[in-house]
């Protein structure tokens, strides 16, 4: 590698994004270095951007982003430099393509003892944590000792290599309702992961598959995708048709994955009793509910999905086997040059559904 420096995006303040020069990162042992070759803009680096639930220096919420760091964690490369013993440590060679985790877990923790990595208590996470593991808005990155590293098959299109983070957190969250062969299950949101929602849950073969989304166009999406029923909740009472569908009992799991605190009370209206509410979304405010429903009236199973754990392997091997679709959910693709009209497009989300960077 000749290069001695790169473009790559550096947050450093809310609505203060540059493309900027950095050093190419070099591998220190156990270390893989990769040449980005596409990285999502994810609802969260949206909200980043907006400067929703940030650590700026002080102590709110000290595991989001640390500026100044470059963002991006949706991304995949192809392996250019390894490190001693990394290749051994992760079965890679240079030229393979190669992903990262979201998470970079400490290893030492309670949780990470228990091999529970995903909710690490220190909790550094790729693209937010400045000196510990910048992301992937970049031409090269650096993949750390103690990153989860898994070799991706070249087979695969370059979108859906892009698309195995958001898709593994899809998984997780659907594992997390336990959905089972005569379940009414309702998925509240079809952006891009509540799409790959979709499709997993469709893979589970529920008794009924509802999709809730205010755009048509994705509505009609999640139906190519298996949905049985869509529901636009501004255009017809959603709770009313949910419970008409299900006996007046409402729904045996709902998946919230919409970022709307609506979403939640909704959710609380027609799930029936002793049913699994599944919560994934990051809120960019907080969601009031009346919490007695949980408990006195509906003794329901109130379940939390955070990021990806064990479903990495699970996702490559769904996009090798091509039971999980990405061309109609990738719809954006721009230069690192153009991130701004990215970031735009993105947040704006009226054409698109997933946009991606290619460095």
């Amino acid at each position: 590698m000749h290069k001695q420096t790169m473009k790559a995006i550096v947050v450093h303040a809310p609505h203060d994004y540059r493309l900027e020069d950095r050093p190419i990162p070099k591998a220190g042992r156990e270390e893989v270095i990769v040449k980005v070759l596409a990285c999502g803009i994810c609802a969260s680096d949206i909200k980043c951007y907006k400067g929703a639930g940030m650590y700026w220096g002080d102590e709110y919420n000290p595991q989001w982003i640390q500026a100044p760091v470059i963002p991006g964690h949706e991304f995949f490369g192809e392996v250019v430099e390894l490190g001693e013993g990394a290749a051994e440590k992760f079965g890679l060679a240079v030229g393979d393509w190669a992903i990262a985790e979201q998470i970079v877990p400490c290893g030492k923790c309670r949780y990470c003892s228990r091999g529970e990595y995903w909710m690490c208590e220190v909790h550094h996470m790729f693209g937010f944590h400045k000196d510990v593991a910048e992301g992937g808005m970049a031409e090269y990155m650096k993949y750390t000792s103690n990153a989860r590293v898994h070799k991706i098959p070249k087979t695969l299109a370059v979108e859906a290599a892009a698309m195995i983070e958001p898709l593994a957190c899809a998984i997780h969250t659907v594992q997390r309702g336990k959905i089972e062969l005569d379940d009414t299950v309702v998925i509240a949101g079809a952006g891009p992961i509540g799409l790959f929602m979709v499709q997993i849950a469709h893979l589970k073969t529920p008794k009924k598959l509802i999709v809730l989304d205010m755009k048509n166009e994705r509505l009609e999406l999640a139906k190519q995708y298996g949905a049985d029923v869509v529901i636009n909740p501004g255009q017809e009472d959603a709770v009313q048709k949910v419970l008409e569908l299900t006996g007046g009992y409402g729904c045996d799991v709902y998946i919230e994955t919409s970022g709307h605190p609506s979403a939640v009370t909704q959710g609380l209206k027609m799930i029936r009793k002793l049913g699994r509410f599944v919560e994934f979304s990051v809120f960019g405010e907080p969601a009031t509910a009346d919490w007695s429903v949980i408990g006195d009236r509906k003794e329901l199973d109130i379940l939390g999905s955070h990021i990806s754990p064990y479903t990495y392997p699970i996702a490559i091997d769904l996009l090798e086997r091509g039971l999980v679709d990405v061309q109609k959910i990738v719809t954006h693709q721009y230069p690192l040059s153009e991130f701004e009209q990215a970031f735009s497009v993105s947040a704006k989300g009226e054409e698109s559904i997933k946009v991606i960077l290619k460095p």
